[in-house]
């Protein structure tokens, strides 16, 4: 069955193999974002017990999400920084008590630690979602096809320091699909063989940059693996606007309309009705 499934996906792009299971691509999907952490941008402290959790993900099922993003250390600026190990009892058992209770939804695991996804994988996690790509911990991208789970390729700065800093001068289309294409051969030579492209909105990158982002989404990857987005509450929407991160949702959506027919293939979003209505207006 699984030498059934690699066949198919080798000519197939727009799937991924979950632990055996083929996730079709074709139409949109929406990954619902899980914060455990106490200081994250905009909900911060909202979901790091057990019950306000599990509420959250049924929540958001509910709603459309097919995927659930769990992370336990917040990447905005300045945030408080967590160890693997620290990671780890942030998580608990919270993986596979949302397997047991939901065990058709898709857990991703939003870390960029080798050892947290190892835990995260016998926890049960389907997906790896590693901001930094594989930059903040040598072991990632080989844990990574050590486990043969599909993993998501942020665009970032190379150092965890570095990583909110405005360093690119050149083309960013052009700078960012010359990290793709470097960090995907290192991948394929580790074994790695489902790759998911996030272009990184909100790391490093200027307003102009991140709208260029967008207006040129189809020029992003080399046409054989699937973008994810994630502008969910994004400082380039709120901040020229003179608004905060949670009144955004209507110049998001619009955003994510134009998102969805440039090619994209998976949203992380924290509002997932109103994401979800858009998909259906486009008919995806």
């Amino acid at each position: 069955m699984n030498t059934e499934i690699s066949k198919l996906q080798s000519s197939n792009f727009s799937t991924l193999n979950c632990r055996g299971h083929l996730v079709d691509l074709s139409k949109p999907k929406i990954m619902g974002i899980l914060n455990l952490t106490p200081d994250s941008f905009s909900d911060g402290g909202k979901f790091n017990n057990e019950n306000s959790a599990l509420k959250q993900v049924e929540k958001m099922l509910n709603e459309g999400a097919e995927i659930i993003d769990i992370g336990a250390q917040s990447t905005r600026p300045n945030a408080e920084f967590l160890s693997a190990k620290e990671e780890i009892l942030r998580i608990g058992n919270l993986i596979s008590i949302i397997k047991k209770e939901f065990p058709d939804a898709l857990i991703s695991l939003d870390t960029f630690y080798a050892e947290v996804v190892k835990f995260g994988f016998n926890e049960g996690i389907d997906i790896i979602n590693d901001i930094s790509g594989g930059n903040f911990d040598d072991k990632m991208f080989e844990t990574a096809g050590e486990t043969a789970l599909p993993y998501i390729l942020m665009h970032i700065n190379p150092t965890y320091k570095s990583m909110h800093e405005r360093l690119i001068k050149d083309d960013i289309i052009l700078s960012i699909n010359q990290y793709f294409s470097e960090k995907i051969q290192e991948l394929r030579s580790l074994g790695v063989k489902d790759i998911i492209m996030d272009p990184g909105f909100g790391f490093g990158k200027t307003v102009e940059q991140q709208h260029q982002m967008i207006d040129e989404l189809e020029f992003i990857g080399f046409g054989k693996y699937p973008l994810l987005i994630g502008i969910s509450r994004k400082s380039f929407i709120y901040k020229p606007l003179g608004k905060n991160p949670l009144d955004i949702n209507e110049e998001t959506q619009k955003l994510h309309l134009k998102i969805l027919e440039k090619g994209a293939k998976i949203l992380r979003v924290h509002d997932v009705a109103e994401t979800a209505k858009v998909i259906e207006l486009l008919g995806k």
